[in-house]
Formats: C-alpha cells, sequence, structure tokens
C-alpha cells in the first residue's frame, strides 16, 4: 500500500503530495490544476527540490528538518 503526505497546495489548486510505495521508492506527485488540464506528474524528489525553491519545495524541506527534532544531535569524536 502507498504512504501519501500532501505536501502543498497552491492558490491555484495545483497538489503536491510525497509519496512512499510498498517498494520503498519515495518520489513527489504532482496534480496540476483543472484549468491547467489536470495532469499528474512523478518526480524524483532530488529533481523536484533541484528546479526551484518555490512554496511546494520548501514545505518539503520543512518537512524533512522535523526528522531531526526528535533526536539529540550527535556530535563527532
Amino acid at each position: 500500500m502507498k504512504k501519501a503526505r500532501k505536501l502543498y497546495e497552491s492558490p491555484s489548486g495545483d497538489r503536491w503530495f510525497l509519496i512512499a510505495d510498498p517498494s520503498g521508492t519515495v518520489f513527489v506527485h504532482h496534480e496540476a490544476n483543472l484549468a491547467s488540464g489536470g495532469h499528474v506528474e512523478h518526480e524524483d524528489v532530488v529533481a523536484f527540490l533541484s528546479r526551484g525553491s518555490g512554496p511546494e519545495q520548501q514545505e518539503l524541506l520543512r518537512l524533512i528538518g522535523t526528522l531531526t527534532e526528535e533526536h539529540p544531535a550527535v556530535t563527532g569524536k
């Protein structure tokens, strides 16, 4: 079963989700708004982050940052 988390929804209705499929592959799922044709695209996380710094990329980076909030900092020896 796929696991999904909504990353961002634009004022125009475009939506981005972070998806993990059963094989462990993680990707960004983009649903364009109906006025733009409603196209659905899947994109590798690295490609998604490297193509800009829009609010959808910023939300993914914020989400990644939350992964460190529960764990103490690791210090080098």
